[in-house]
């Protein structure tokens, strides 16, 4: 009985943390939405902080989608985004996957050379004369090449593929299978969780992508959407941009907030219980 009201205790105490937990998250979000489509006199007059939307108008979302810029830099992070994360996904597991056999000739040596780059890297000068050697230069697969294989992705998807039954792959070679099949057939489709989680990682790295943007790209044709959005609300701080009515700039940045991370926002729900799943799985054995 004792043991029964102490775990209804720590239920309690647990679901209420987590409540309160979940609303600090919760709350800036609806804070951007609702400072994003209500009139900024209403915000104003609320003390800038609004969180059930108080009038509705979609002048900042207009003012940020009525030039052709904006398109065509949707449709470069689109690109870099499925491209970046398609190149990404094929390349760390053709990686991870031989690296996660340890009879592989030299394996100590390559997860030695991995585990390095995660502590020190070669710094952005040599990096960028490395790019710039390459023709790189102001081709939007400068923003997809460099990163091509992540470190720290590649250490999970190994762990992963480490877990699984060896004796299938056994199994598999005894039928005459090759190790391309057998991780195109075996490998691949029993690993969807941990897929799904690194290539979340990759995705969200490319549709945030900037740095390397402002680093190797000086054509404005090849800017993505969030160098495009960071010059506009930069621009609509010393010019007044002329609409129906003059739209704030605090209106725009949260306007501009909900357009960067809305497509984001959207997929996770849908792989949230593989992105779990894949970061457990992948992370009991190192």
């Amino acid at each position: 009985m004792v043991r029964g009201i102490e775990d209804k205790i720590f239920n309690t105490i647990t679901y209420l943390i987590l409540g309160i937990v979940g609303v600090v998250c919760v709350f800036p979000l609806l804070y951007v939405l609702s400072a994003s489509i209500t009139p900024y006199g209403q915000v104003l007059k609320h003390g800038g902080y609004i969180v059930i939307p108080r009038g509705f108008t979609l002048d900042a979302y207009r003012q940020l989608l009525a030039g052709h810029e904006i398109v065509r830099a949707f449709g470069i992070t689109v690109f870099i985004t499925v491209v970046g994360t398609l190149v990404n996904m094929v390349l760390t597991t053709l990686m991870a996957y031989p690296l996660s056999k340890k009879d592989l000739p030299g394996r100590s040596f390559f997860l030695f050379i991995i585990v390095f780059t995660l502590l020190f890297s070669g710094g952005i000068i040599p990096t960028y004369l490395i790019v710039r050697s390459t023709g790189l230069i102001d081709s939007i697969w400068a923003m997809i090449i460099p990163n091509a294989i992540g470190a720290f992705n590649l250490l999970i998807m190994k762990s992963f593929f480490e877990n699984l039954p060896s004796e299938l792959f056994d199994s598999a070679r005894i039928d005459g299978a090759k190790e391309l099949r057998i991780l195109l057939q075996i490998v691949v489709p029993l690993s969807l969780p941990v897929l799904l989680t690194v290539g979340l990682f990759y995705a969200v790295s490319h549709w945030n992508e900037f740095f390397q943007a402002i680093m190797y790209i000086t054509d404005s044709d090849l800017y993505p959407m969030q160098v495009v959005i960071r010059n506009i609300l930069m621009q609509s701080q010393n010019v007044e941009i002329m609409v129906e009515e003059y739209v704030p700039t605090t209106t725009l940045q949260m306007a501009a907030v909900i357009i960067a991370s809305a497509p984001i926002i959207v997929i996770y729900p849908f792989i949230q219980k593989h992105f779990t799943k894949g970061v457990m799985l992948g992370s009991i054995k190192g």
